[in-house]
């Protein structure tokens, strides 16, 4: 029996769906890619890496338990609600359960960003510290990033600029120019699972008075930024072979875009919100093909 609920599923099994382990590649593709570029600069460190991945995952655990903690709290779960089970909202756990879980996960993150601080220095402790306070005001504190239309945003920035430096710096202490092309690609893809997402809630979300950049852009709008997030993901192994030396392997990333075929066509034509079910796992494996082959071929360059 869990917290909060009659359900009759075990307790490890409530916090393994309360982590929503289909949203992690999110998480472990910025680390895996800026740990190709930094083989491909000769400056990888395995144990650093390593480190960057856990600490990575751990804080993308957190956010989910974040949400899935104040969005029930604040009102936008309901049961009108289409799309993964939310455990607070479906009684599995209870709302001072995941609370506590947020908080030990974070303090888990804190953690290894002990380590990651011993080898990358203070700037370490901005990016660690920023990257904690957003997990949770992501959808809590008095101005939740995700009911303000900021959380394309955040995404963008945590998920692309600061994973992808923050791993690379941790092993070559540097930020060279790639660094940040790499960064704009993974960020645009990881927002991508962001946009399927609150393209499906995007009336409920209204509704709830959640006021995200896609009940701020309108069904339409909200799917051309899908499609453009994606074609400047695209775009970055073909810049990279162009202007930043890459090797030309790296243009088998593009490979991946077999993968997206389903999700853009039923990102365009759905006409129901649970048509979209489908196309938010393919959106995450997309993702995590993509971060995995970028990284792997930069490595091999």
């Amino acid at each position: 029996m869990t917290d909060g609920g009659s359900s009759s599923i075990s307790r490890v099994q409530a916090w393994i769906l309360a982590s929503r382990p289909k949203t992690l590649t999110a998480a472990a593709a910025p680390v895996l890619a800026g740990t190709g570029l930094a083989a491909h600069h000769g400056t990888a460190s395995s144990l650093p890496a390593a480190a960057a991945l856990v600490g990575a995952l751990l804080i993308q655990i957190a956010t989910n338990l974040a949400n899935d903690y104040y969005d029930f709290v604040r009102g936008g779960d309901t049961h009108e609600r289409v799309g993964p089970l939310r455990v607070t909202q479906a009684g599995i756990l209870s709302p001072e359960a995941v609370k506590r879980g947020t908080m030990a996960t974070l303090l888990a993150a804190l953690l290894v960003g002990v380590y990651l601080t011993w080898v990358g220095g203070w700037p370490i402790v901005v990016v660690g510290l920023a990257s904690m306070a957003c997990a949770v005001i992501y959808t809590g504190g008095p101005y939740p990033l995700a009911y303000h239309g900021l959380g394309d945003v955040f995404v963008f920035v945590f998920f692309g600029l600061v994973a992808v430096g923050g791993t690379y710096w941790v092993q070559g202490h540097s930020l060279p120019p790639d660094v940040w092309l790499v960064g704009c690609a993974l960020g645009a893809l990881v927002t991508t699972i962001l946009v399927v997402n609150n393209l499906r809630d995007i009336d409920t979300d209204a509704r709830a008075g959640k006021r995200t950049l896609a009940v701020r852009l309108g069904a339409a709008g909200t799917k051309a930024e899908y499609v453009i997030l994606l074609l400047a993901a695209l775009l970055a192994p073909v810049l990279g072979f162009l202007h930043m030396g890459w090797p030309p392997a790296t243009l088998a990333t593009l490979l991946v875009i077999p993968f997206g075929v389903a999700p853009v066509r039923t990102v365009l034509t759905y006409t129901h919100a649970a048509e979209l079910l489908p196309a938010l796992g393919q959106t995450a494996r997309l993702v995590a093909l993509y971060g995995a082959a970028l990284g792997i071929t930069l490595a091999l360059g």
